[in-house]
């Protein structure tokens, strides 16, 4: 088996070998100037983050929103500063981490997950414990953390929720983002950064006061603030996009959703979110969950999957009902409530062209 092959039999391909092919000719068509230990200039960094062409070859868009955010992530990047990526859930933090990590560095899988369980060795280094015991503190058993192997290539590692580790875990982080080393005492040793090294960081707004960042940390980061999509067709065209790639990764026999299909659900996430209608007309409460851009990509993902098992292949109301059922009532008893509020006091007053999902919605919630 190739290794294409190989690629392709895996359930989620990082972004550097899904966009292989954008990759390779925005190398070859790349005339400005590579920062040490990048695998393309910022320009096209930039231009395989927002879309654009490399030569012949159209580069997708992977980020769609302010454009001056993507330059000054980038920018920083350039620089010996850390990049800290913070905003509601769904904004595409891990998205855009992922994908500029993938264009200046070639490889995103240096990643160390955010938990209440992270230690300071994920950060840092451990040892392989059957080789120290039996020979000692040696190189062959010291383990490196991702960040540690990315220092010494001189790449990026991705800290991911970076606000769910115990501060002890955080405050590890300060010391590597300000003098570039890691000590490693029992074998008398520092391994310093190569140039390249940065960390990208994310953090969720949702998590303020679970762990909150000292403000020494927060020092060491350049932070940018993305924000959620600024308008319904930005969002429809986010969520048409993402979904058509998952559907193809996972070969779902199923047409894609209709646009009116994604207003629809983009129309009443943005609502719930907002607490408010789009004309500004009428308050809706809004439910406990998160009511994000990913998770009515995720619906539409699982309602094209309940119509290409279950049914006929084409999307239909009930499908979209089910899925919007599971991603809004979460908490049982407050979340039903307010699903049911506004599907009598907004959504059965929108006439006959949302009556089909209105009644369907309201059978499963009855």
């Amino acid at each position: 088996m190739s290794n294409t092959e190989a690629w392709n039999q895996v359930l989620r391909q990082p972004a550097e070998q899904l966009y292989a092919h954008e990759l390779e000719a925005l190398k070859k068509a790349d005339k400005g100037h590579v920062p040490p230990g990048w695998s393309m200039s910022p320009q096209s960094v930039l231009t395989f983050i927002t879309g654009g062409k490399a030569g012949k070859v159209d580069i997708t868009p992977k980020y769609i929103g302010n454009r001056r955010l993507v330059e000054m992530a980038i920018a920083t990047l350039v620089t010996d500063r850390a990049l800290l990526l913070i905003g509601e859930p769904g904004t595409a933090k891990s998205w855009l981490s992922e994908n500029l990590t993938a264009a200046i560095y070639g490889h995103s899988g240096l990643v160390v997950q955010g938990t209440a369980g992270t230690s300071e060795e994920h950060v840092r280094y451990s040892w392989n414990y059957a080789m120290l015991l039996a020979n000692g503190p040696t190189q062959q058993a010291l383990v490196q953390s991702p960040i540690m192997r990315a220092m010494e290539a001189g790449g990026i590692a991705r800290f991911e929720e970076i606000s769910r580790c115990a501060s002890e875990v955080q405050d590890a982080l300060i010391s590597i983002l300000s003098e570039k080393t890691i000590s490693v005492p029992e074998l008398g040793q520092e391994m310093q950064a190569r140039k390249g090294f940065s960390i990208i960081a994310t953090a969720n707004t949702r998590d303020r006061g679970v762990n909150e960042m000292s403000a020494a940390l927060k020092r060491r980061f350049n932070i940018i603030v993305l924000p959620a999509p600024d308008s319904l067709d930005t969002e429809v065209e986010i969520v048409k996009k993402r979904v058509a790639e998952i559907a193809s990764a996972y070969e779902l026999q199923a047409a894609v959703p209709t646009d009116d299909a994604l207003h629809k659900v983009v129309t009443i996430f943005r609502e719930l979110r907002q607490g408010m209608t789009l004309d500004r007309k009428d308050k809706v409460k809004s439910p406990a969950g998160v009511i994000s851009t990913a998770e009515a990509i995720s619906l539409l993902t699982n309602s094209m999957s309940l119509a290409a098992s279950f049914g006929g292949g084409e999307m239909t109301d009930e499908d979209l009902a089910a899925g919007l059922q599971g991603a809004i009532v979460k908490d049982d008893d407050k979340d039903r409530v307010v699903w049911q509020e506004y599907l009598d006091h907004v959504m059965k007053k929108r006439g006959a062209e949302w009556r089909g999902l209105y009644q369907a919605c309201k059978e499963l919630n009855g």
